[in-house]
């Protein structure tokens, strides 16, 4: 036993040689308890992640065990053990409490801690099945007949704190509950307290530290306790008509729950967006390889116009897997879909002058993409066609808001086409078309001369977020 204690020790807890030493002497206590006690009782150290783990075990020899076989080694969760928790949150005891085994099954837990050295490096836990419906235990009569009149104003007034969303429970100078409601008795049952906390010394049922000796200041915690989450707030009433403490406390679980659904849906999306961005730059990657070994001019040429558009979808999902949101800032997009542009189809014999600038707008991905991929076009187009016989050019993006509709403004100082002598099979304008038309729901205006070119891309601004960025 002693080496399995040492090797679980050194494996799942920070606990040193000193300690790990108390263990195994406690260790050496739990048959003739189990004995004595007839219930299982058990050694659980914390683990360096925070659940427990059982390091010792002892079944009694002429009564029944709460389990088949042995779980020395396994995790004790604090959802399904919440005695345990507890004991190791607040340093102090827990009795009578609901648990569920490792193998499913239910028993009474009542949990002590083991200190060593001011520090708790375990605890010792005893355990029965519950074989039959379990009796509420209740104090004497002199408990329930004793005359506080506080409490009896309450219970005469109950509806009150009937009608409130919030748990109360008040302590009375001898530690105990003396009055809980409806809520405060519901929720702890739901934590795993078989009992009514009625009369039960407060110090057994309590869910954050209090010192009834010191005359402490009203105090307001968070605290999670198993899978349940609770803001709980002390007030010391200094012995007012028989009362030294009103707890009142409220499950939260919901709203915590929710918070913590959305960090892990925020943190599933980047990891989504993430891996989309990686596979586009693959299959970009592979396209790249392929124009690498085909004869063709025209094919080459088809191949790398490809891999532009591929990439240039790729830069709205690496964005989008920075982002803290499910939205990103369509400027920043644009501005990386700019530079990729002048890296892809720099020629040393032309200057070209590309800007951003305007107004930037947050908007989902969907938004991101299709804006990303008909500018993409658009600046293409304009690099390869527009300044013919010229060693020099302008390029200039524009995005500007509107009440109703957004705009993105592409312009060249090129020497311009006709927009109706455009062949209809034309691949980048079909693009462009079907990117505004049919994902952003917008209109597409475009008009050209001698003395450049113009594209405008009206979008409705229900599609985006807006938020002004100074230049």
């Amino acid at each position: 036993m002693e080496d399995t204690i040492e090797k679980l020790c050194r494996q799942y807890t920070d606990l040193n040689d000193e300690e790990i030493k108390v263990i195994q002497m406690m260790a050496k206590t739990l048959q003739p308890l189990a004995n004595m006690e007839a219930a299982n009782m058990f050694i659980d150290c914390r683990c360096k992640e925070g659940d427990a783990i059982v390091v010792a075990e002892a079944k009694p020899e002429e009564a029944p065990s709460a389990y088949k076989s042995s779980v020395v080694g396994m995790l004790a969760k604090a959802e399904n053990e919440p005695a345990v928790a507890r004991t190791f949150n607040l340093g102090i005891a827990t009795k009578f409490m609901q648990a569920r085994t490792q193998e499913d099954n239910y028993t009474i837990q009542s949990v002590e801690p083991i200190l060593f050295n001011s520090r708790i490096i375990g605890v010792l836990i005893r355990e029965k099945c519950i074989t039959e419906p379990v009796e509420e235990q209740r104090e004497s009569k002199k408990y329930q007949a004793v005359e506080v009149p506080i409490y009896h104003m309450v219970n005469e007034n109950e509806w009150l704190t009937e009608g409130i969303d919030e748990g109360l429970i008040l302590v009375d100078t001898d530690g105990r509950v003396c009055f809980r409601n409806m809520y405060a008795k519901t929720l702890f049952h739901k934590l795993g307290y078989v009992s009514d906390i009625l009369w039960q010394p407060y110090r057994n049922i309590c869910l954050t530290k209090w010192d009834e000796t010191s005359e402490n200041l009203e105090t307001l915690k968070e605290v999670r306790y198993g899978n349940y989450y609770l803001w709980i707030r002390q007030i010391p009433l200094k012995n007012k008509n028989g009362i030294i403490l009103a707890v009142i406390f409220r499950d939260i679980t919901g709203p915590r729950e929710q918070e913590r659904n959305l960090i892990l849906k925020s943190v599933a999306m980047k990891e989504l967006n993430h891996r989309v961005k990686n596979n586009l730059q693959m299959v970009a990657s592979l396209l790249r390889l392929q124009a690498r070994r085909v004869g063709s001019v025209a094919a080459k040429r088809a191949l790398e116009e490809s891999i532009d558009r591929i990439l240039s979808i790729a830069v709205s999902y690496e964005f989008l897997s920075h982002c803290e949101g499910e939205t990103v800032s369509l400027k920043k997009v644009l501005g990386s879909i700019k530079n990729n542009t002048v890296q892809s189809l720099a020629r040393p014999e032309l200057k070209v002058d590309i800007r951003l600038k305007g107004d930037d707008m947050m908007v989902d991905s969907d938004v991101a993409v299709s804006a990303a991929l008909a500018v993409n076009e658009l600046l293409h187009n304009s690099m390869k066609y527009a300044f013919e016989g010229k060693d020099h050019g302008n390029i200039s993006i524009t995005l500007k808001k509107g009440t109703v509709y957004s705009e993105i403004l592409v312009t060249d100082d090129g020497v311009g086409f006709q927009p109706e002598h455009t062949r209809k099979d034309s691949l980048g304008l079909n693009i462009v078309k079907m990117m505004v038309e049919d994902k952003l729901h917008g209109k597409l205006r475009i008009r050209s001369g001698a003395q450049g070119t113009s594209v405008s891309i009206d979008f409705i601004r229900e599609t985006a977020d807006f938020i002004e960025v100074s230049e």
